[in-house]
């Protein structure tokens, strides 16, 4: 059985990971789509801080993944035909957007499963990026004030 899953896995974390190590579970090869900056820029404030072609390197370095695919276009059932995959495994924030829809229907009319996964909460690449920023504020802040040292009452 084939698993497809997709994402941007910028930031590559342990929820990433808890992700891919449970769609390899479902099945005996799991291809993973990553979307090129591009794409994500569409559906996202932000474009990854990680190039796409270093988010791919990491993915083929994991045991539990076979098969990385970027895409450059926001549709995913051209992947799901051409891998012929049983199982698609979606996020809990998937929606009703006509890409979503694209896929469903062609999966559904194959006979094919979609699985919806939760996200785990302890981990998130947007929450690596605010955590980075604001530490990074903190020390320029400590950096200046060090820089003008109070004067002496004495």
């Amino acid at each position: 059985m084939i698993v497809y899953t997709v994402g941007t896995f910028d930031l590559l974390h342990v929820g990433h990971l808890a992700l891919l190590n449970r769609c390899k579970s479902l099945g005996d090869v799991l291809a993973v789509g990553v979307a090129a900056d591009e794409v994500v820029n569409r559906y996202k404030p932000n474009v990854p801080v990680i190039p796409l072609e270093q988010r791919v390197e990491m993915l083929e370095a994991l045991g539990c993944v076979d098969i990385v695919r970027p895409y450059y276009e926001l549709e995913y059932a051209s992947a799901c035909k051409e891998l012929n995959v049983d199982i698609f495994v979606i996020g809990e924030d998937w929606g009703s957007k006509p890409h979503n829809l694209e896929v469903e229907a062609y999966l559904k009319e194959a006979g094919r499963k979609i699985i919806q996964v939760s996200y785990n909460s302890r981990n998130s690449s947007t929450r690596i990026k605010q955590t980075t920023i604001a530490q990074a504020h903190a020390q320029e802040k400590r950096e200046l004030i060090s820089a003008f040292p109070r004067p002496s009452l004495i």
